[in-house]
């Protein structure tokens, strides 16, 4: 029952968060162009609900050089392949938005699980064992607010299933607020992730 709920409220916030943004995507949508060329986002394909794929929108932070399906931390030197706008927008975590367009198609909820990488093997296994992979995927969720970047795969699948057995509206509340207390702080954030355990959210070049 709470799921046919926390859809309709993934529906009318996404809807309204696209209209109120809308002048913030507009300025990233101009700052990316004039920063540097290619596409303003970039597809990147991921495991969603019962580990059907889909492909998660983010806007571009890295120039389309970059050496393709490799993950960050083990780029030499990654600093050279973010454009200027890019360290911006990762710092901030505005490259997130366009996911919003992910949570109106369904693909998506506000609150969940993050959507693994296709080939994160190991943290979809470990999730297996919480059910943490029978739930919509999330933008944000308790592993995010809970050590992000810095959390090891072990530690994420056991906090998103910590999630998926207190999954209600005061679960999702207390992740909402506990994300924008993140976000503000920077808390958890690591470029490339933790290392050889865990595959950094990268992009590749299957741009759109």
């Amino acid at each position: 029952m709470y799921l046919k709920v926390k859809r309709l409220v993934d529906i009318i916030l996404s809807f309204l968060g696209i209209i109120i943004l809308s002048p913030v995507f507009l300025i990233l949508i101009i700052a990316i162009k004039l920063d540097s060329k290619g596409p303003v986002l970039f597809k990147q394909k991921r495991v969603g609900i019962h580990k059907s794929h889909f492909n998660i929108l983010k806007f571009r932070t890295m120039r389309i050089d970059t050496p393709s399906d490799m993950p960050t931390h083990l780029l030499e030197n990654p600093d050279q392949w973010i454009t200027k706008v890019g360290k911006f927008m990762r710092k901030t975590s505005l490259d997130e938005l366009p996911q919003i367009i992910n949570i109106l198609k369904g693909e998506m909820s506000i609150i969940g699980p993050r959507p693994a990488l296709w080939n994160q093997y190991d943290l979809i296994a470990e999730r297996d064992k919480y059910g943490a992979n029978d739930v919509p995927a999330g933008l944000t969720g308790w592993a995010q607010i809970n050590g992000r970047d810095t959390v090891e795969i072990e530690d994420k699948a056991r906090f998103d299933g910590e999630y998926v057995e207190k999954m209600g509206l005061k679960m999702d509340v207390k992740c909402f607020f506990g994300t924008i207390t993140s976000v503000l702080k920077r808390s958890g954030v690591v470029e490339g992730g933790t290392g050889a355990t865990e595959i950094k959210e990268t992009e590749s070049k299957e741009n759109v």
